[in-house]
């Protein structure tokens, strides 16, 4: 579930997370929608301050449904700013987890979230990020 942020950055993070099991491992849900019984959700925020900001708003809200997941995707080659650092240590009790993506520029320039895994770097990123997120 997207808390923020641009529609290439969540389509190639679901289909990271997917693995390439066609949508059946990972999927994105649209805004509303109920999260499946079972399913282990996964919030996806940018580390501005403005990202993690919507994260927190989107975890006032959250209820009685399971602590999902954050992936935290960096938006620049540098460190977050210190207030949304800190914001996100804060929100990490309501959080299943964290889990953190490096930024990647050949975002940008690609169609979609296929071509975004042809490249070493995406690729890489996706493999930490299932590591991290189901404990392998």
């Amino acid at each position: 579930m997207p808390v923020g942020g641009l529609q290439i950055v969540v389509e190639t993070v679901a289909a990271m997370l997917d693995g390439g099991a066609g949508g059946a491992r990972a999927r994105v849900m649209a805004p509303g929608e109920g999260v499946p019984y079972g399913a282990a959700p996964v919030l996806l925020a940018d580390t501005t301050l403005y990202g993690v900001t919507r994260l927190e708003e989107t975890l006032r809200r959250w209820g009685q449904l399971p602590r999902p997941w954050l992936v935290l995707l960096a938006d620049a080659p540098a460190r977050p700013v210190q207030d949304a650092r800190y914001l996100v240590r804060a929100l990490g009790g309501r959080l299943a987890g964290v889990a953190t993506v490096p930024y990647l520029p050949v975002l940008r320039a690609v169609r979609g979230p296929e071509e975004a895994l042809e490249y070493k770097d995406v690729r890489a990123a996706a493999e930490k990020l299932r590591r991290t997120i189901e404990g392998v």
